[in-house]
């Protein structure tokens, strides 16, 4: 059986607020009525020093008659009434010459008291019933009386331990009222915690089962503006990046499937056709020469693709040098001399300067060259012009392409970035195309941390512009 975490935080809670009760019942109890019973006891010490002092000494210093002790007797009962404890006279023989509880023939008549001041040892009170004087247990406090450098006596003050047990219970029932509002209160901080942090965290821990089973769409709804919120905000933009990759994942496999599809079909079928005498000799050159077509088409569809995931898994491996961007660009021109000169394409180069330097990898712009100006003539009509353009802004140089061919359908514009993506008239026009042409360059030129952009008009053309970092022309002496 699963413990939740939650479980375990309201046992802990439960648990910590009854060893709370229980150490305040116990220990704290104990300490309380050690602390009271010292403070009582102290207190009651001055007392009877000050008895001692201020009214029991001039009885030994002057005449010990009976009117002394009846004066001393009242003296007694009121701050008997006073203190709320019974005040001795003792003698020092340990009769007990006054009594503040009994009459004042009680108090003196003979009564001794086994009293010991040695039995108190370091201390000025005892608890216990005092010699079995009490019947309950009692708190006992001494003070000397001396006269003439001589100890003629003791006041004693006794005090049921019961009164400070009371005074104890009474702050004990303060301390567990407090204990319980606070533990009470201590609840709203739990109803708290409840609803601002476990209910959210099922949220999310249901959110990531879902995003689990690959249930992208499942949104979280949580509006909070603290760090769970943050949380839940990040997790619902991960569920719809990955709802969109999966849907990428999804098109890209059919894609590829489609485009492979189809070369092998037609491949398979002419040689088939071929096999079982259906296409005759004479006829089987025209058609070998479709099965190459196809085969080519197959193996630009796999160059690219192996293009593409070099990209995608080697980003940060570029291998930039500084080269003349210029001469780059007439050296791929000059490579698609023979199909424009089929088609009576003209290609014009606009520099703003002779030689244009660039840091970057020669290789991989070299290749978003031939792929933009492949693109351009794929596309260009017979008896058109395309031109390429350089000019240095800002430290940048900007790169042109641009033709006059039959444009790209505005609602197409932000997938033509996407891999396999065709629009319709290319698909109508060029069976050759891949759909990963843009996307090659696309991924080139973002990997250099550069921008590339399309402009395009249906009917009038297409201008693809990308920037490079411009360096100095580099010395040549």
């Amino acid at each position: 059986m699963k413990h939740s975490l939650y479980l375990k935080f309201i046992l802990t809670y439960v648990v910590f607020g009854f060893l709370s009760f229980f150490i305040i019942a116990t220990f704290s109890s104990q300490m309380m009525l050690n602390h009271l019973t010292s403070q009582r006891a102290e207190s009651l010490y001055k007392e009877a020093h000050y008895i001692s002092t201020n009214f029991v000494r001039s009885y030994y210093s002057q005449s010990q008659d009976a009117d002394s002790l009846r004066a001393l007797h009242s003296q007694f009962q009121a701050l008997d009434t006073y203190l709320g404890a019974s005040i001795w006279l003792l003698n020092s023989d340990g009769t007990i010459l006054v009594d503040s509880e009994g009459s004042f023939t009680e108090a003196s008549s003979p009564m001794s008291s086994p009293f010991d001041p040695t039995d108190m040892g370091s201390s000025y009170y005892m608890i216990g019933s005092f010699y079995d004087f009490f019947s309950e247990e009692t708190l006992s406090v001494a003070a000397p009386i001396t006269y003439n450098f001589r100890t003629r006596g003791y006041v004693l003050i006794h005090t049921p331990l019961s009164s400070i047990e009371k005074e104890r219970d009474r702050l004990l029932n303060i301390t567990y009222l407090t204990v319980l509002l606070v533990f009470l209160l201590s609840l709203l901080v739990l109803a708290v915690f409840t609803f601002t942090v476990y209910r959210p965290l099922m949220k999310i821990t249901e959110a990531a089962r879902q995003y689990a089973q690959g249930n992208f769409k499942f949104t979280l709804e949580i509006y909070e503006e603290d760090e769970i919120g943050q949380l839940a905000n990040t997790l619902n933009y991960m569920a719809h990046e990955l709802g969109e990759m999966d849907d990428y994942q999804k098109k890209f496999v059919a894609n590829i499937s489609h485009d492979f599809r189809s070369p092998l079909t037609s491949i398979k079928g002419y040689l088939e056709a071929m096999l079982d005498g259906t296409i005759l000799p004479e006829m089987q050159e025209k058609y070998l020469n479709i099965v190459l077509m196809e085969t080519e088409r197959l193996n630009k569809l796999t160059t690219g693709l192996l293009a593409l995931n070099s990209l995608d898994t080697k980003r940060n491996m570029l291998d930039i040098t500084n080269f003349d961007i210029n001469g780059l660009i007439k050296n791929t021109v000059s490579s698609f001399e023979g199909q424009c000169r089929d088609r009576r394409i003209t290609i014009e180069l606009l520099f703003d300067a002779k030689q244009q330097y660039v840091a970057a990898d020669m290789g991989k712009i070299q290749q978003v060259m031939y792929n933009l100006l492949d693109n351009a003539i794929k596309f260009s009509s017979n008896d058109s012009e395309i031109v390429i353009e350089t000019t240095l802004r800002h430290e940048k140089v900007f790169i042109s392409v641009k033709d006059e061919g039959m444009g790209i359908p505005r609602d197409s514009m932000k997938k033509i970035w996407e891999r396999f993506y065709k629009t319709d008239a290319s698909r109508g026009k060029d069976k050759r195309g891949t759909g990963l042409g843009l996307s090659i360059v696309k991924e080139i030129i973002t990997s250099h941390g550069e921008h590339i952009n399309a402009i395009s008009t249906e009917g009038v053309g297409t201008e693809f512009i990308f920037t490079l970092p411009h360096i100095p022309e580099p010395d040549q002496t």
